[in-house]
């Protein structure tokens, strides 16, 4: 689809917030262009939105793309009406990363056959439409192994000495609930004795709500609380520092927000993805129908380096961690996806969110 401008939309029945509006007689016929609908949280949320806007921001500067993020006070609430203005615009490739929009974005496909869509974190069938995945269910794992593995050494600061672990979700939905089970997985692969504590904050731009949870969650033992809550993570993160016990990020690197008290951060490379997606639209192979999957084994998702609590850990737990990394590339130790399950079989682990119930589970699955 050719154009030569594209311009700020304005659409009454919408409050649409622009980050970037590129206007202008200069662009040339044959540039791509590319929407991306920002998620619940909205961009400044130093996770998921923020890393997806350097990805788009990256292609603009190093494919010659022109972008335009685009921002909703509700993106939920709105997401038929921002998919169709996005489409109605002229872009060449509207991608949403917003999980909600699977069944608005499976009407309004239809209806733009000469626009590409995409959509993050669930697989929509349409012939113009490029479902993004990740393989987070493997890296939160890891993150698992790493808390539970650290939790009860009395020789570092940030723990004490009961086996009890913490996860904090936005919402209960599939795209988050992956997170929090691979994570309740590798904390029971190491230490089936475990407890791991699940809550959701019913948001993603609340810190003060995280903030509160995850006290909550230290008073009841909890030294290792991994945040998977968008903004809302900020607050886990701060209570963390202030009271000297370990965070785990998500989605980027946030181990800069409280160096020593982000033990790691489980990141998912959607900024990898963004520019992916981008440079196949370029370069002419980005088909619809498909799903691009983003693993450990193309570094889509993974822990981070560590910068600022590798010294404090001791070199066993990272090289057991990473042995498990490699076994999962290799196809030697499999994680569960809950999104795969069929409803009966995740209600043996969501009702009973334990080491034991993940006993039941794979007893189940075994069947």
């Amino acid at each position: 689809m050719k154009k030569t401008v594209i311009r700020v939309l304005f659409i009454s029945i919408l409050v649409l917030s622009l980050s970037l509006a590129i206007t202008g007689p200069g662009i040339a016929q044959d540039t791509p262009s590319v929407a991306l609908i920002v998620a619940q949280g909205g961009l400044g949320d130093r996770s998921y939105n923020d890393l997806a806007f350097a990805g788009l921001t990256l292609a603009a500067q190093e494919l010659g793309v022109e972008v335009v993020p685009i921002e909703s006070p509700d993106p939920v609430g709105e997401g038929e009406q921002l998919l169709r203005a996005a489409a109605e615009a002229g872009f060449d490739l509207v991608i949403t990363l917003e999980f909600s929009h699977f069944d608005p974005l499976a009407r309004v496909a239809p209806d733009y056959p000469d626009t590409l869509f995409s959509i993050v974190n669930i697989v929509v069938e349409g012939d113009n439409i490029v479902s993004i995945m990740f393989d987070e269910h493997t890296g939160s794992y890891l993150a698992g192994m790493l808390a539970a593995l650290v939790t009860t050494d009395d020789s570092i600061e940030q723990t004490n000495d009961d086996a009890v672990l913490g996860a904090i979700g936005g919402v209960p939905s599939s795209g988050i609930d992956v997170f929090l089970y691979g994570y309740l997985q590798g904390a029971c692969a190491v230490n089936p004795d475990v407890d791991v504590l699940l809550a959701y904050s019913n948001g993603f731009g609340d810190p003060a709500g995280g903030r509160e949870l995850a006290l909550s969650m230290h008073e009841q033992g909890a030294d290792v609380i991994f945040q998977v809550a968008g903004g809302t993570g900020e607050g886990i993160i701060d209570a963390a520092r202030d009271e000297n016990f370990f965070a785990v990020g998500v989605d980027s690197d946030q181990d800069f927000l409280a160096p020593g008290n982000v033990l790691t951060s489980m990141m998912k490379r959607v900024d990898v993805a963004v520019f992916d997606v981008i440079s196949r639209l370029v370069d002419g192979t980005l088909e619809g129908g498909t799903v691009a999957q983003y693993g450990l084994d193309v570094n889509g998702v993974g822990l981070t380096d560590m910068t600022y609590t590798r010294h404090i850990v001791p070199p066993e737990y990272v090289a057991q961690v990473e042995e498990a990394r490699e076994a999962i590339i290799a196809g030697d130790l499999d994680v569960v996806d809950i999104r795969l399950l069929d409803e009966d079989t995740f209600a043996i682990i969501s009702e009973n969110p334990t080491c034991a119930g993940l006993d039941e589970l794979h007893s189940a699955m075994m069947e």
